[in-house]
């Protein structure tokens, strides 16, 4: 019995997977599950991207990450499945542009950009560079919580990441989310391997850089993307963003709680019509009678 939740694929004579994006998909209980765990981790990395940069390198942070992350999928039943050699390129590709490279950007842009804001970008993913806009153009202006440079890198991020979506649907098709995103992750940590092991000279191990590293890692990059790879393989690239959606919002409380920072009311009405925005181009089509 097939899956109602599936995206649904395609399989030719000649073997090969094709996918089609589904978004006539409802969410249910489990989805909405799903979205929420994604939500609360992947809101609460900008903080702890800001807690460990305060202690170490920018260039320690996506080894860091894609270690404890590669630790705790090793551990996931399943993930240590065969991955075809016809797919390793595919793989290194996805090593680099979904994780090791705006896992470098992220903290980066946190140098000079508030954790609050970059969690506000986050989110404006689903929407592109307008919803980009709407939410940086406020914070450089006033000069306080953001500049060029670090917009640039946080922009840069989230491309990546777009574009890795895309390369990654595929391989979803063929393998389980844990066995795709556990070869990704060692990926990401052979590539940042050498400028982060560079780093950790320059790197004060701190209790809390530790700990952040640490759950950073292990649920951020570890089973944050097994929740995404789920989602992803069950409701299709469109529909899958939806928890990027909420991640701006707990973000930006974390950042307000624990950092103070302050957030200008033009970002904030760039956030909402961003959420909006978003929440629109995820709903379902009307089914076309012929």
């Amino acid at each position: 019995m097939k899956n109602s939740h599936s995206a649904s694929t395609d399989k030719p004579a000649n073997g090969t997977i094709k996918t089609r994006d589904d978004t006539n998909l409802q969410f249910g209980w489990f989805e909405w599950l799903l979205a929420l765990g994604m939500a609360l981790t992947w809101g609460s990395s900008f903080l702890l991207i800001d807690i460990i940069i305060r202690d170490a390198p920018a260039t320690f942070v996506p080894f860091g990450r894609s270690f404890f992350g590669m630790v705790a999928l090793f551990f996931v039943p399943g993930s240590r499945q065969k991955i075809d050699r016809r797919h390793q390129p595919r793989l290194l590709i996805l090593g680099l542009i979904w994780m090791a490279l705006p896992f470098l950007l992220f903290p980066l842009a946190e140098q000079t950009v508030a954790s609050s804001i970059a969690g506000m970008m986050n989110g404006a993913l689903p929407v592109g560079f307008i919803g980009i806009f709407l939410i940086a153009a406020p914070s450089v202006r006033d000069g306080g919580s953001a500049d060029v440079k670090g917009i640039v890198y946080l922009t840069l991020a989230l491309l990546c990441y777009a574009v890795g979506l895309n390369i990654a649907r595929p391989l979803q098709a063929i393998y389980s989310p844990a066995t795709l995103m556990l070869r990704v992750v060692a990926l990401s940590t052979l590539l940042s391997a050498p400028l982060g092991i560079v780093a950790l000279r320059s790197t004060t191990f701190s209790i809390g850089m530790i700990g952040a590293t640490v759950f950073l890692g292990a649920l951020g990059s570890g089973f944050a993307f097994l929740l995404f790879g789920t989602l992803l393989k069950r409701t299709g690239p469109v529909r899958s963003m939806i928890p990027t959606y909420f991640t701006p919002i707990v973000g930006t409380f974390l950042g307000v709680l624990f950092n103070d920072e302050k957030i200008l009311m033009l970002s904030l009405v760039g956030m909402l019509i961003v959420i909006f925005g978003a929440w629109l181009t995820s709903r379902p089509e009307k089914a076309i009678t012929q």
